[in-house]
């Protein structure tokens, strides 16, 4: 085996077979972490994205933080409700796109599709930039090279994700089940201390005080800190969409995955916002002197500042660097599907040697390194693209499945279920889009736009494509005929040779085309009668004819097209077959050494020919040294 083989089995693991593929699918034991990594590591900063604005309430947005979270959790379970009977109703992979596309209309699918694709590409960048910020706060040193951090922690989740579903969630098994077993004994330990306690409970560790009040309680920051807390709901969908990628029964162990990852989300959100409030937890300014998360402030509250403090950090910063995974297990399923009905390039439908969507995971891991380099691996400045995509998503998704159930027209209650979705989404995705379009929402809806016409325009040309290339009727054997045959030569050669010998079997009106830029007589045309023509006609073989054009610039190319296109009009229905001898040589270097003319004049023909034009290589492979 090669040593470029046996390094790429190293890393992204040997070659599978399509056979092979069953092999691949999961259970909901490694399901989770290959879809709900996002999700659930969303606890560690959607909550913190809400109490940061309520920093300027003081004590009063320590106790406001529970009936918001409350009200994301009452959210939460609506989605969880509908996404369950999503994956009943589209067991092959009920994303939005698909339901959108199959029950609403051609346009609300693409307008699902493009507000995931962008979403998914958020998640990535977002959860790796919250990753390396978290690592940055317990080391601040490390601050200066924030972007290269980023740039590797995507490089190694792209590495891990070429592996193939299987062995990404044998690898993301332990710091997913670390982080959420931490985080859930954090939870466990301080509700009872909370409810043994005779009023608030004693942190272990002294906190930072609360911040005074500097403004007052209103509506609109409500529902900003709701907009922000949402950001915990992203990545819920990535069960709908997968759904092929379980093993049988895959509705029954998606469903299970679905409930698992929903019922845990669920308990940390609600967990961390009670003790929040029980012990008079705020966030700090994440861009002042001193800043800690809350998740570090709330650990060490309730189990002090020991060993076990710095195993839950550390499954902290672990499980958001690598939260961008669900991003990488769906993006390539969703181009797949989208190109599959024409509207993303085919290239997307091709499966590399894990039986991935390769091409899926590389345009992922291109745009999340331009958003990470164009934002600095910031999370702050990437947090108000957030979640837009997916409440849209979420909306068109449920409103899809109303009509879905519709047309069954025997089950008013689950129409009844996905049109409370459908409109608790909707109104969700009008708020969040509303409180975070000055902060740079509005880039996010400009870019659905963009999509949106790219994807219309990649429609088209496969339209026009299939368009001009089907045909309903059997061949014409009337219409096949000998081509005509253009033979660029410069010398008399072996190369020549070859060539003339490969269209004397194709044909017998063949043209040599040689090109003089002299005055002087050129050998081929001296040598011509002699080697060629007087051994034909003595064999019996067609003589081809040796055309001479007249070049007083020295120009050798533009002659040469000319006359073929000329040929070419000057035909009534034969093909002209351009046969284009080229010398290959050994070493690249020595392409240096000659000139590449015959590149040339095939990047011209394919640039300025028409369909009866056809252009064959004749490659003369020089020996080696």
């Amino acid at each position: 085996m090669a040593l470029s083989s046996r390094i790429l089995n190293l890393l992204f693991g040997r070659p599978l077979a399509t056979s092979e593929e069953r092999a691949e699918h999961i259970g909901p034991v490694a399901g989770i972490p290959v879809f709900g990594l996002d999700a659930l590591s969303s606890a560690a900063y959607g909550p913190e994205a809400a109490l940061t604005l309520l920093i300027p309430l003081g004590l009063l947005g320590v106790h406001y933080i529970a009936p918001v979270s409350a009200a994301i959790v009452a959210l939460l379970a609506i989605v969880y409700f509908s996404y369950r009977q999503t994956i009943d109703a589209y067991p092959q992979g009920g994303g939005s796109y698909t339901v959108a596309s199959r029950n609403l209309s051609e346009g609300a699918g693409l307008l699902a599709a493009a507000a995931l694709m962008i979403d998914y590409t958020l998640t990535a960048a977002v959860g790796i930039s919250a990753g390396v910020g978290a690592l940055i706060s317990a080391a601040p040193g490390l601050q200066p090279y924030t972007l290269q951090l980023c740039l590797l922690v995507l490089a190694i989740l792209t590495v891990i994700n070429m592996r193939g579903v299987h062995d990404t969630g044998v690898v993301f098994m332990i710091p997913t089940y670390l982080f959420t077993g931490t985080l859930l004994i954090v939870i466990g330990v301080g509700l009872w201390q909370v409810l043994h306690s005779a009023g608030p409970p004693h942190p272990v560790t002294a906190l930072p005080p609360l911040p005074a009040a500097t403004t007052a309680v209103s509506l609109w920051l409500l529902l900003k800190v709701f907009a922000s807390g949402c950001t915990a709901m992203t990545g819920v969908e990535a069960v709908s969409n997968g759904v092929m990628a379980f093993r049988d029964d895959t509705r029954r162990n998606a469903k299970i995955t679905l409930t698992i990852i929903v019922v845990l989300l669920a308990v940390l959100l609600a967990g961390i916002a009670l003790l929040c409030r029980a012990y008079g937890i705020a966030a700090t300014n994440p861009n002042g002197p001193g800043y800690e998360s809350v998740l570090s402030m709330l650990t060490r509250a309730v189990m002090g500042h020991g060993a076990f403090y710095y195993i839950t950090i550390a499954s902290v910063l672990l499980v958001l660097a690598l939260s961008a995974n669900t991003a990488f297990a769906d993006f390539p399923r969703l181009t797949r599907v989208i190109a599959l009905d024409d509207y993303l390039p085919h290239v997307f439908l091709l499966r590399g040697r894990r039986l991935l969507y390769s091409w899926g995971i590389y345009v992922l891991v291109a745009l999340t390194a331009l958003l990470l380099i164009i934002f600095g691996g910031v999370t702050d400045r990437l947090i108000p693209l957030f979640a837009v995509g997916a409440f849209m998503a979420f909306t068109l998704s449920q409103a899809g499945m109303v009509m879905h159930w519709k047309r069954q027209g025997n089950a008013p209650f689950r129409m009844a279920v996905n049109g409370l979705g459908a409109v608790a989404t909707g109104i969700t995705a009008v708020v969040v889009l509303v409180a975070k379009f000055a902060q740079g929402a509005w880039i996010t809806a400009l870019l659905i736009a963009v999509m949106i016409l790219l994807m219309h325009a990649v429609h088209r040309h496969y339209v026009g494509v299939d368009r001009d290339t089907a045909l309903d009727r059997p061949i014409v054997p009337a219409q096949i005929s000998q081509p005509i045959v253009v033979l660029p030569i410069d010398r008399w050669s072996r190369i020549t040779e070859k060539a003339l010998s490969f269209a004397l079997g194709m044909s017998c009106d063949i043209r040599c085309v040689h090109v003089q830029t002299g005055d002087e007589p050129d050998p081929i045309s001296l040598a011509w009668e002699t080697d060629v023509a007087a051994p034909l006609r003595a064999a019996g073989k067609c003589v081809p004819a040796l055309k001479i054009l007249q070049s007083p610039f020295r120009y050798v190319l533009g002659p040469m097209v000319d006359y073929i296109l000329t040929v070419e009009r000057e035909s009534t229905f034969n093909k002209v077959c351009v046969l284009v001898p080229e010398l290959v040589v050994y070493h690249w270097w020595e392409n240096l050494l000659h000139n590449r003319r015959a590149d040339m004049l095939k990047v011209i023909l394919l640039l300025r020919g028409n369909r009866r034009i056809v252009v064959i290589n004749i490659p003369w492979y020089l020996e080696r040294d």
